[in-house]
């Protein structure tokens, strides 16, 4: 392993910024960066001689390889991440639009949401099973929901989702709003008891090979469409009309107090998917959002 591989690896076992997937994502991306600057003769380097000459480098393969907006952007904050962590946070400028990296396209077009359906009695591990349960009734993530501990998340009127579960590392509360809710959780009581949706025996990322094998095995994919549904039943009660991505008028053309129920609606579904963007959950929703800060 060369110094760089190895002094960035340090640094990621040294800070444990946000959830277990955000770190190994972190991890893969800056062993990759440390792999493409060797190879375009970056040689004898350490995690503390980043320079802005290393970044552009970088940038210029990524480009020349017509990566995703989203993918540049993912990778660029990863090296954010990299040059504060070094004392170097100045060499990269703030905003991506000056690196010529255009905006995220967040609206596609295409209702992504998923339901479970029959497929679910396909799950023959109870702790999967109780993880799709969990995601489709308060649109949790995967990682959340696999590490989901009941005594600590069920605080009667909302469940409560520790930073350590979650992307970024924030903490978040959903509200328990239906009966149905309320039975899913007595369920994970029942299953969980005093731990969590990962067997005693395991480890996280064993559980999540199980969940991934048994959802492959089950013909059920993307999982994460789970949360798209949720998001747009939690705006269909709050607003009283369905979600553009399911077919309603887009905000533009709501009267100025439907524009008003939207904007609350999609506020407050931002918090309950623990996006700090609405810009994001046009994602989930459909629609151009009237305000992108939150």
């Amino acid at each position: 392993m060369d110094d760089l591989t190895y002094t960035l690896r340090q640094l990621c076992l040294r800070n444990r910024d946000g959830s277990h997937a955000t770190q190994a994502d972190r991890q893969r991306s800056l062993s990759l960066a440390a792999r493409q600057l060797r190879e375009a003769g970056f040689r004898q380097m350490r995690a503390s001689s980043l320079k802005g000459k290393h970044v552009e480098a970088l940038l210029q393969r990524w480009q020349a390889e017509g990566l995703s907006a989203g993918t540049l952007k993912n990778r660029m904050a990863h090296l954010r991440w990299w040059a504060e962590k070094v004392g170097k946070a100045g060499i990269l400028p703030a905003d991506n639009t000056k690196l010529g990296i255009p905006e995220r396209r967040y609206v596609t077009g295409e209702n992504k949401a998923k339901e479970l359906g029959d497929r679910l009695d396909r799950i023959t591990d109870s702790h999967v099973r109780m993880s799709l349960r969990l995601q489709a009734a308060f649109g949790l993530r995967r990682e959340e929901s696999i590490k989901f501990q009941p005594r600590y998340a069920d605080r009667g009127d909302h469940i409560a989702i520790k930073g350590s579960w979650a992307k970024g590392g924030r903490d978040r509360t959903v509200p328990i709003t239906t009966p149905e809710q309320r039975a899913v959780l007595d369920e994970v009581h029942r299953l969980a008891g005093q731990g969590s949706l990962i067997p005693a025996h395991k480890t996280y990322i064993q559980q999540r090979h199980v969940y991934d094998g048994q959802c492959k095995a089950a013909g059920l994919s993307n999982m994460h469409g789970l949360r798209h549904r949720y998001a747009q039943m939690r705006y269909e009660v709050l607003t009283g009309w369905k979600a553009p991505a399911v077919g309603s008028p887009v905000p533009s053309s709501l009267t100025p107090q439907q524009r008003g129920r939207d904007a609350l609606a999609r506020g407050t579904i931002s918090q309950e998917l623990g996006h700090g963007r609405l810009a994001v959950v046009a994602v989930y929703l459909g629609g151009k959002n009237q305000d992108r800060s939150c």
